[in-house]
């Protein structure tokens, strides 16, 4: 199959049934010169009828459509012209739980429905969704991720700092996009006696963390649960940062409590991965563990250097099994990373790094 030239636009097949959403799409999509707006199409069937003669780049999906639904569109989209996808939800239970189940196949990214009457959220979700129809056309073009599967990488051993390191106390993780199935695909691998907690960081819409972290129970033998104010952090949770609030803990004798914040005001996403793993690292220094996975942008590379600079373990995502290489690119090319895994060795690598031992049957 052959792929535009990086220097032409970047071709996006809309298709929703609401003729509201379909004119709001394009107009936020046709305020960016690199993108062009190829069709907006009001059903599944048709888009798949029509796809050989629009061949778009990047499709925008509506979740809940009448007759052939968003995820089995998907399904058909993938099996026969597999391209990246993001899918258009509305913050309902149902629909989050649907578009989890259409990242789990194969869907790029989400983008939440809900138009603000203020021109600030619409032009914050109209950021958002450029920059991911960006990152989703530069994955397709430059690794084939929706075309040929690319044969697993293996674990990259970085430079070793001389020091000995101490068995971490505590796990970091900052993803992003692609982020929800990775972690549906590696947290599920870890048991329910993890000797540590785990704080994660997912950069999510207004209403997906809740319904996602009650997901991730319902899939993993560890807990998973979102994060609270007050919450005392035990080991084998996992805690979801909920969108809205910085996550930051602290540390006291015998227990360590979570924070959530709306403070710092100047960070691009809320909650950061800087923020959560800076404060891991000045709570833990060399008890920490921080994993940096896929995502775009750079958020994390403070919070992994703060955790690196402090003695503490690091671990990154590598390219090849990276819907993004955007983040853990950023670690990598600060040279902070003392591991660099495919998604699949993730786990290996926790239970390695805290000496898990599964405790003998008697």
């Amino acid at each position: 199959m052959n792929h535009p030239p990086a220097n032409t636009q970047i071709r996006v097949l809309i298709v929703d049934d609401s003729a509201f959403m379909r004119t709001a799409i394009s107009r936020m999509i046709a305020s960016d010169p690199d993108i062009s707006v190829v069709g907006a199409i009001s059903s599944g069937v048709e888009a798949l009828q029509r796809m050989t003669a629009l061949d778009p780049d990047v499709i925008t999906l509506d979740v809940q459509m009448p007759g052939m639904d968003g995820l089995q569109t998907l399904s058909r989209i993938m099996a026969e012209f597999p391209r990246p996808v993001i899918m258009v939800s509305s913050v309902t239970l149902k629909d989050a739980e649907t578009t989890f189940n259409a990242l789990a196949a194969g869907a790029f990214d989400y983008v939440p429905k809900q138009l603000s009457s203020t021109s600030l959220d619409i032009l914050h979700l109209q950021n958002d969704l450029i920059a991911k129809i960006k990152a989703a056309a530069e994955s397709r073009r430059s690794h084939n991720k929706f075309v040929i599967p690319r044969k697993p990488a293996r674990a990259v051993a970085m430079p070793m700092r001389e020091t000995l390191r101490s068995v971490p106390l505590i796990v970091a993780i900052g993803v992003s996009t692609g982020g929800p199935k990775a972690l549906q695909e590696i947290l599920p691998l870890l048991p329910a006696d993890l000797p540590v907690p785990i704080l994660v960081v997912q950069h999510m819409p207004a209403g997906f963390s809740e319904p996602f972290a009650k997901r991730l129970d319902r899939l993993c033998a560890v807990s998973v649960c979102e994060a609270t104010q007050g919450a005392v952090v035990r080991s084998g949770v996992v805690y979801i940062a909920p969108t809205g609030a910085h996550l930051t803990v602290e540390r006291g004798n015998s227990r360590t409590v979570i924070s959530l914040s709306d403070r710092p005001k100047n960070k691009l996403h809320v909650p950061s991965v800087d923020v959560m793993m800076q404060s891991v690292a000045s709570a833990f220094g060399a008890l920490a563990m921080g994993i940096i996975m896929t995502g775009m942008g750079s958020d994390g590379a403070q919070g992994m250097s703060a955790i690196h600079g402090k003695s503490g373990f690091t671990v990154g995502q590598d390219e090849s099994s990276c819907m993004v290489y955007g983040m853990p690119k950023a670690c990598a090319e600060m040279r902070i990373l003392d591991r660099v895994v495919p998604l699949s060795e993730i786990p290996h690598e926790i239970l390695q790094a805290t000496h898990y031992r599964r405790a003998s049957v008697s």
